[in-house]
């Protein structure tokens, strides 16, 4: 409880008096002790995990063969590491992951803007991207194999496309959510087109673009590691894939791990760029900001 209420007999009735609590008389203070908790919980829910792993592994109540330990896996990871070969992979699927990111993003917001801002862009083409939305984006695997032939073109193709769907819709929502009164503001002090779009479209709508970039960031390496896994020589979804056809389930976890932490990073990246393009939107993730 933020504030304390007590009930106090009065000649003619009660008199609720309420006294401030440790949040109004130490707001700071409650703050860091808040975050405190929240960094305490999110270390030691997956390390809580993690020790019960091992446990199981090392008392065989799994199979060390099919699930190796953390500590196994950490092993041959930093082996791995430590002999240069797994940072091919990973840079192979990163390359991929920022090319066909920055392509659909670019592409997606453009066309999502002048579909949000233009009714007739809109009407005309909407039924035709909502039709292609819905296709799943492996499915155009063969199809960017057939445009760009082996090689780099056809991952990056289908980061974009994936990307592009994420963004577009998002960017078209926030400009048509802009409110009505903005825009006749902007248009009462005669704003040009431009003047429209920087004062009032982009601020305005920017918060909720940059949700929808962030989705597609996460997105986008989980595209990459299954697209990596069909028709690819290296990467991170390949090392994944030949790992356990030739049963190295440590290897495997490997590669796992390694997308996880990708994943993580590329999106807390989006994120902290979102925060600092945009500081007047409320924080995220339901973090306290009292």
């Amino acid at each position: 409880m933020s504030t304390a209420v007590k009930e106090t007999p009065q000649e003619g009735g009660t008199v609720l008096v309420r006294r401030p609590g440790p949040r109004e008389l130490h707001p700071v203070r409650t703050h860091r002790r808040r975050r405190a908790l929240e960094l305490a919980l999110a270390v030691a829910v997956p390390l809580v995990l993690v020790l019960l792993w091992q446990l199981a592994a090392a008392r065989s109540w799994i199979d060390g063969r099919v699930y190796p330990a953390p500590s196994t896996i950490l092993a041959d990871g930093w082996d791995r590491a430590a002999d240069g070969d797994l940072w091919p992979d990973v840079w192979a699927t990163l390359k991929r992951v920022l090319g066909g990111y920055a392509i659909g993003t670019v592409a997606g917001y453009a066309l999502g803007l002048l579909m949000g801002s233009l009714s007739l862009v809109r009407a005309a083409l909407e039924p035709l991207l909502d039709a292609l939305y819905v296709v799943p984006k492996l499915a155009l695997l063969p199809v960017f194999l057939n445009m760009f032939g082996l090689g780099e073109g056809p991952q990056i193709a289908l980061v974009a496309a994936t990307v592009f769907f994420f963004v577009w819709i998002s960017t078209m929502a926030a400009v048509l959510a802009v409110p009505i009164g903005h825009r006749d503001a902007g248009q009462v002090f005669g704003a040009s087109p431009w003047q429209m779009f920087r004062h009032v479209l982009l601020p305005a709508s920017l918060p909720a673009v940059l949700v929808g970039a962030r989705i597609a960031a996460g997105v986008a390496v989980l595209v990459i590691v299954a697209s990596e896994q069909i028709a690819a020589a290296d990467g991170l979804g390949h090392l994944i894939f030949d790992s356990r056809a030739l049963f190295r389930n440590d290897v495997m976890f490997v590669g796992i791990v390694c997308v996880a932490v990708l994943g993580v990073v590329f999106s807390e990246v989006v994120r902290i760029a979102g925060r600092l393009l945009t500081p007047w939107a409320p924080r995220d993730r339901g973090r306290s900001q009292s």
